[in-house]
This record gives structure tokens, sequence and C-alpha cells, in this order.
């Protein structure tokens, strides 16, 4: 397939893209260098070429407590981001299908967190912003069917962790942020002080797997939102245990601080969709997983800085 990504030099767009390219696929990688799509005229130096697939990964956004701090920005540049891709399918690659992500945050605190519910109730108020204009991609793409009978198909993730983590100096998601900590814990004796109280919990899926499933929900499905999960979730004494265990480090010297952001007490995404779709649907044990990305940041000194 001829295939365009945008977010290809992101986490999930680097190793999406290693695994299309295994697979001999034609791939346009886009990243905000060569195409900055808060322009309505980015997309338009890819006119020409039309793809069998879209499949749009960029987001303004950050873990921690970006979304607190940044709520009127990023609406402004996610619904400019969104909104030029949409029009350009629809304009120049309506024989496309759009492949897009969506967020597990967009899910309301105590729903299911069900496909089905994606779309009721209101989001955690800290990620609100984030969690709407994600809904309005979603509302976006079933508009464009609506009207012009387009092909998209969602995908929502659970917390991707893995190697090849970014290290540009910006705020790491938990489980990258615990691993560097104790980490550094262990090697240089640093103070370890986690957010919270380490009760909140989450779930964990491996990037290659995610990028695996991805690749095989897109060739079996034509259209609708799967969540792609570990359906399992843990708290965050529980991953520092496990961290603690694999790089030798006493987990009685870590300390919380119950002041600073945690995010949603609990968000584990309901995966019975995926797996029905998906009957070989299977994840790498977390011990695992985490294992490989320890190993990761041994190796490539992603430690290194302090906070």
């Amino acid at each position: 397939m001829n295939i365009i990504v945008s977010g290809a030099s992101g986490f999930l767009g680097k190793h999406l893209c290693l695994s299309l390219e295994k697979d001999r696929h034609a791939l346009t990688q886009l990243n905000s260098k060569n195409c900055d799509l808060k322009h309505s005229d980015s997309l338009n130096a890819f006119n020409s070429t039309k793809y069998d697939l879209i499949i749009h990964l960029a987001a303004w956004t950050q873990a921690g407590d970006f979304c607190l701090l940044h709520p009127a920005e990023q609406w402004v540049i996610n619904q400019r981001i969104n909104t030029n891709m949409l029009d350009w399918w629809q304009r120049e690659q309506c024989q496309a299908k759009l492949v897009f992500m969506g967020t597990s945050c967009a899910y309301a605190p105590g729903s299911s967190l069900r496909e089905e519910e994606y779309m009721s109730g209101e989001p955690i108020d800290s990620l609100y912003t984030y969690a709407m204009t994600k809904r309005m991609l979603f509302q976006g793409a079933r508009s464009m069917e609506r009207q012009y009978g387009l092909k998209w198909l969602c995908a929502v993730p659970s917390t991707l962790y893995g190697s090849g983590y970014h290290l540009d100096g910006r705020q790491m998601h938990f489980i990258f942020d615990l691993i560097r900590k104790i980490i550094r814990g262990k090697e240089y004796g640093e103070h370890v002080l986690l957010w919270g109280n380490g009760h909140q919990r989450r779930e964990l899926v491996l990037v290659d797997d995610f990028a695996r499933i991805f690749q095989q929900l897109i060739e079996r499905e034509e259209h609708g939102i799967f969540n792609i999960g570990a359906g399992e979730e843990y708290s965050i004494r529980d991953f520092a245990q496990m961290i603690c265990d694999a790089v030798g480090y006493d987990p009685s010297k870590i300390e919380y601080d119950t002041s600073r952001y945690v995010g949603a007490g609990s968000k584990c995404l309901c995966v019975d969709k995926i797996k029905k779709t998906l009957p070989d649907y299977k994840l790498t044990p977390l011990q695992k997983g985490l294992a490989q990305t320890i190993d990761w940041f041994y190796m490539n000194k992603a430690f290194g800085v302090a906070e």
C-alpha cells in the first residue's frame, strides 16, 4: 500500500513506520519539520500522490501536567492540526482510508471504557481540552463518512511503553519517569520521589505489540473505533516494585508527593471488542516488556538527565 503517516517521528510513529517498512509498504513520513500541520496549506505538497491509507498520529501534547498548563493552546493547535488533516483527506485523498488515534482520557470517569461510551459523559477536568479535541477528531471523521462516504478507523490506546522513547527534554509518561528515577536512585543515590500517593492505577501496552495489533486491525477492519489495551491495570506502587526488583533498588526508599498532579485514578480499557475482532490478540508479558525497556534505558543512558 501507499501510506502517508503524520507524527512519524514520535514514539509510536517511529515503531509503526519501521513495522510498515518491513512489510514493504511505500511510506511518506511527516513530522513538524517537513509538514507543519498547523498551517492549512501544509499538505498541498502531497496532493499529486494518491494514497491508499492516511495514518494520522500527530498531536500537540505531552505527559505529566502539560494539559493543565496549556489548555487554550492545546485546543487551538490540535483543532488546527486535525481540521487541516480532515479537510485535505476529503479534498485530495477521498479514496484513502483515514486511520487515527483516539485517547483513553476521552472516556468519562466511572464509565466502563467501552467504545460505545467514547462520546458519552464528561472527561476528567484536568485532561478535558485534549480529550475533547480527540472527540472532535472522531466526530469529524464520522461527519466525513456521513456526507462523503469516506472510510475511517479510530484506535484508542492505553499508555505505550518500550524502547526508543524520546530524549528531547519533554515530560515523560509515568512509566518512563518511574524507570528513570529509580535507576538514578540506584546508580547515583538520588532521592526517589514519585507523584501522588502511588495508588492511582494504569495499564501498559508494549509499543511493538501496539504497532503489530494496529496493522492487523487496519488490514481486517474497514470502519469503527477500537480500544487497544492490556485489559488489566496495576498501581503505581506495583510498577515501582517491579522496576525496583529489576534494577536492584530498595522500594522502601521511595517517597510519594501527594501534592503533585496524578490525573485519573484509574484507566483500564475494555478490550472485549478487539479480542473478538482479532482472536489471536496477545501482548508481551509486563515483566518481560519492562525488562526490555529498562535494558534500553541503560544502553542509551536515558536516565542520565535529572529532573
